[in-house]
């Protein structure tokens, strides 16, 4: 029997509705004409676990009311969902005050839904060596499910409950870990979340990728040994995938202040709750309030639970108990003041408010600074952009000042909303986001986050000014005051995390990627989206007449071979063609509509029954080329400028990578041939300019034999021999001359596939081999590079005994699971532990570079950088700079950082983006 004491948290909204829907077609009103339809049924339900469980803890937790993170990181999270019936937003108070009547709880916490709060309580409960139910019927919970930790799911059939647990969820996903659930939603997507997945890839097909590949790392690794349609679907919508899988994933480390304490089971207010029934006229309840005696709880098992946590010293605690100070800048005497006070600092916080979001379009509203605790000044700006210019031509030698450093909240916005007005922000900065991101790279990094965990305070929302949705204003019509104490708070708050974040890099060994890479990459980046890269709207327009011929010719060979023209885009009658007159496949499914399903899925598994079918998977990816890229990058095309502005995630790839987002050019196709004719619409600004793209050669590989300090792969670099050439003599045992094309390949995928912990399997999955066969080769790789296995071994050896592993500029890669008891959660972070040294090592490396070439270009080049995409830099050239450009890049580029082996950087130009690389 179990003695461990258990603790009931029930998801007050999902059981809420789903008590509303069961009475949707008889629903319960009472004589006064209210409907109590989920007052009834969620009170049903609390009695039945009350009487029926006697939980020692228990607690109800709701969503709240303002928007949570997760609508931070994606605006259109459960944009489609429709507003609660009348029926229910009615319930809810009533229901508060029942739940009250039965001594329990009603927690809930702004920013964070039900389920973030609840997966915190779960978790911390289960480090107590307490027992979780968590009441719910939403499957999204079962990636919480553990030992200890279990889904108490109210039945199907309406009666009792059903127990889910690590069983029924392996068993349910065709998985071996419940944390592997967070990557099938990523991919699956939840239509009624508004998350949007990887199209195309649905519950069945999203389930069967991750119980082969095991996590979504993998999967992205692997997507070559994928589907056709499943590949474009993942290398298209990588970052969608990944937005998914962060909205998908539960957040366990809510700053709740609930304790232990107040959700201990009482005796209940049994006359307030028959008078609160008599009330509602639910009588049939009336007999079972009599108490059922909550189960005592031996001793104060959670002492240190159930204190309140203290504000950390010189947090805000709360500005309305806290003396603060906020001073509205308007008149001329005001701003000398305030100027000559700004000129005297070392370093000062600032914060721009505007507009809107996007920062070529967003207007300047006002500015605000702090460099003291508490004490802040906001300048209001006019909407004439020439008084605005005016008025910034003053402040120009403070953001000018190279001696102050500038400390914000994402900086980059600032700078580029400044950059706007003709303003350059100079001297060193601080970005709390970035700093965070360096600190802990897999939370949440906006500033509302950072200040409930850091200063233990909430700072006011911006809806609390503007609104949301349909009623939304502009921030110039809020009043002034108002704006003066969101503003100067927004800044304070900042200045205050500054000075904690700061203390925790140092601590963390972080000062030096933090002062020398990522703070400075903040302008570097900046300067490159303004800068931008031009399109050729006549060659896209060229390209896309080209590829709509294509199509013509495909489409006309289809109606042909079907002996009739029909449309190839309904799948209705795609499926009458090839199932029903062609009778392509026997017993072909059909879809809940009772229509054939014609997915990519089941067409490529009948390519050898009929040519047709090749020839409608070629119809829709020259379909899926046109819409996606050729006909969509012209809309995304500035009218000012005539280029692209992509915008660059510095706080999103936990291995420090960068991302590219609106539109994302790091996904532009180059490996088939009709993808590689898009880079030809990337041109240089002018005929004065023309494109250079500079590329780290096998950058990985390097830093393989560097940190694995391996002489034979070290050796083969030092003589500038082809490394997989050189890997396969050694593998195969064959003098290099001797080298088959097929042996070198095979060694190529090896020389990859270890730096990201190829297993066997995955490695005869990738060259189609027997599994044997892929051992030996495996083993013949470890033979040939012995110190290479004794760095995978160490680099797990050091991830299990500190929890993480490091960069050669000392980032970070945390990895919970390395201890995990599931083997498959602890293989990923093993694998993890190997890769991210060196993936992450690759990140610095060229950050790094970026800012020591920005650094020179700034110094009279009239040359741009314009692109990062991973190993690789664009830059558009001014001609008569070519060669010192050359000269530059290279240089800076190859001596980055100092390895055992030589950094090689391969340049190439031309007059568009393919030519050049």
């Amino acid at each position: 029997m179990n003695t461990m004491p258990r603790i009931f948290l029930l998801d007050a909204y999902a059981l809420i509705f789903r008590a509303y829907y069961a009475f949707i077609n008889r629903p319960m009103i009472n004589s006064k004409g209210v409907n109590t339809s989920a007052i009834y049924g969620f009170t049903s339900s609390l009695l039945d676990i009350l009487k029926k469980e006697r939980p020692e803890y228990i607690g109800v937790v709701f969503d709240p009311p303002s928007p949570t993170f997760r609508n931070q990181l994606y605006s259109e999270y459960k944009a489609n969902r429709p507003q609660s019936p009348e029926e229910i937003r009615k319930s809810v108070p009533v229901i508060k005050t029942i739940i009250a009547g039965f001594g329990i709880p009603v927690i809930e916490h702004e920013g964070f839904e039900a389920d973030d709060v609840i997966g915190t309580l779960a978790k911390n409960a289960e480090r107590e060596g307490m027992v979780t139910y968590m009441v719910t019927p939403d499957k999204d919970y079962t990636q919480l499910v553990s030992g200890n930790i279990f889904i108490y799911k109210p039945s199907r059939t309406g009666k009792g409950y059903d127990i889910v647990g690590v069983p029924e969820v392996q068993n349910t996903f065709g998985i071996e870990d419940p944390l592997q659930v967070i990557d099938i939603l990523a991919l699956w997507g939840d239509a009624a979340d508004n998350i949007p997945g990887a199209p195309g890839i649905g519950e069945k097909t999203a389930k069967e990728l991750i119980s082969k590949f095991r996590t979504l790392e993998n999967l992205f690794e692997h997507r070559m040994e994928l589907k056709p349609k499943q590949q474009e679907s993942l290398l298209e919508n990588r970052q969608q995938v990944l937005l998914s899988q962060r909205l998908a994933k539960i957040h366990t480390e809510v700053p709740v202040t609930v304790t232990w304490d107040q959700m201990k089971a009482r005796l209940w207010d049994e006359k307030k709750l028959k008078e609160t029934f008599n009330e509602l006229e639910f009588r049939s309840l009336i007999p079972m309030i009599s108490n059922a005696a909550p189960k005592p709880v031996q001793g104060d098992l959670f002492p240190a639970a159930a204190k309140e946590p203290e504000p950390d010293e010189g947090g805000l605690e709360s500005i309305h108990t806290i003396d603060h100070h906020y001073e509205l800048v308007q008149s001329d005497l005001q701003l000398s003041d305030l100027l000559g006070i700004l000129n005297a600092q070392e370093e000062i916080c600032f914060d721009t408010e505007t507009t809107g979001l996007k920062t070529r379009e967003a207007e300047l509203v006002g500015i605000s600074f702090c460099f003291i605790a508490h004490k802040a000044y906001y300048i209001p700006f006019p909407a004439d952009r020439k008084v605005a210019m005016q008025l910034l031509e003053r402040l120009k030698p403070v953001f000018g000042n190279r001696n102050i450093r500038k400390i914000g909240q994402n900086l980059k916005y600032d700078i580029q909303i400044l950059m706007n007005y003709k303003v350059d922000v100079e001297g060193p900065l601080f970005d709390t986001m970035i700093a965070h991101y360096l600190i802990q790279p897999d939370q949440n990094h906006n500033m509302d986050f950072l200040a409930e965990v850091y200063l233990k305070y909430r700072p006011v929302p911006i809806e609390d000014l503007i609104g949301k949705g349909d009623n939304q204003i502009n921030m110039r019509d809020v009043e002034l005051t108002r704006i003066k104490e969101y503003a100067a708070e927004d800044a304070d708050v900042t200045w205050q995390l500054y000075k904690v974040l700061k203390i925790e890099l140092e601590k963390r060994g972080l000062k030096y990627l933090a002062e020398q890479v990522e703070m400075p990459l903040v302008r570097v980046l900046a300067e490159l989206e303004y800068a931008g890269f031009m399109i050729s709207i006549e060659t896209l327009h060229n390209y896309a007449t080209l590829l709509k011929k294509d199509i013509q010719v495909c489409e006309s060979t289809i109606y042909e071979m079907a002996r009739e023209n029909f449309n190839i885009n309904s799948p209705k009658q795609l499926g009458e063609i090839l199932f029903e007159k062609m009778k392509i496949s026997e017993g072909a499914q059909k879809t809940k509509t009772k229509q054939y399903s014609t997915g990519e899925e089941v067409l490529v598994k009948l390519t050898e029954k009929h040519p047709i079918i090749n020839k409608i998977l070629d119809y829709r990816a020259m379909q899926k080329l046109l819409n996606t890229y050729v006909d969509a990058l012209p809309g995304l095309i500035d009218k000012k400028t005539g280029k692209i502005h992509t915008s660059f995630e510095q706080a999103w790839v936990s291995t420090g990578r960068l991302s590219s987002k609106s539109p994302n050019l790091q996904n532009i196709p180059i490996r088939d041939e009709r993808g590689k004719e898009i880079r030809k619409a990337f041109i240089p600004t002018d005929d004065r300019h023309v494109l250079l793209s500079a590329d780290y050669s096998q950058i990985e590989l390097r830093l393989m034999a560097h940190l694995s300090n391996d002489d034979q792969m070290i050796d083969a670099f030092m003589h500038q021999a082809d490394i997989h050439t050189s890997t396969a003599a050694k593998i195969f045992n064959v003098p290099e001359k001797e080298v088959t094309l097929s042996q070198r390949s095979k060694a190529k995928t090896a020389n990859f596939g270890i730096i990201y912990g190829i297993s066997a399997f995955g490695l005869a999955q990738r060259l189609n081999i027997p599994r044997g066969e892929a051992a030996a080769l495996i083993e013949g790789y470890f033979e040939s590079f012995p110190k290479v296995k004794e760095y995978m071994n160490h680099a797990i050896h050091v991830a299990k005994e500190r929890g993480y592993v490091e960069t050669l500029m000392g980032r970070r890669r945390y990895l919970p699971d390395i201890h995990s008891g599931n083997a498959v959660v602890r293989g990923v972070a093993e694998r993890n532990a190997i890769n991210a040294p060196i993936q992450g090592s690759a990140a610095d490396v060229i950050k790094l570079a970026m800012v020591k070439i920005q650094e020179k270009l700034r110094q009279g080049f009239r040359t741009r950088m314009i692109l990062q995409v991973h190993d690789e830099l664009i830059f558009d050239v001014v001609r008569d700079e070519m060669e010192a450009v050359k000269q530059l890049v290279k240089t800076e580029m190859e001596h980055a950082v100092a390895l055992r082996v030589p950094l090689i950087v391969d340049i190439g130009t031309g007059n568009n983006w393919l030519e050049a690389h």
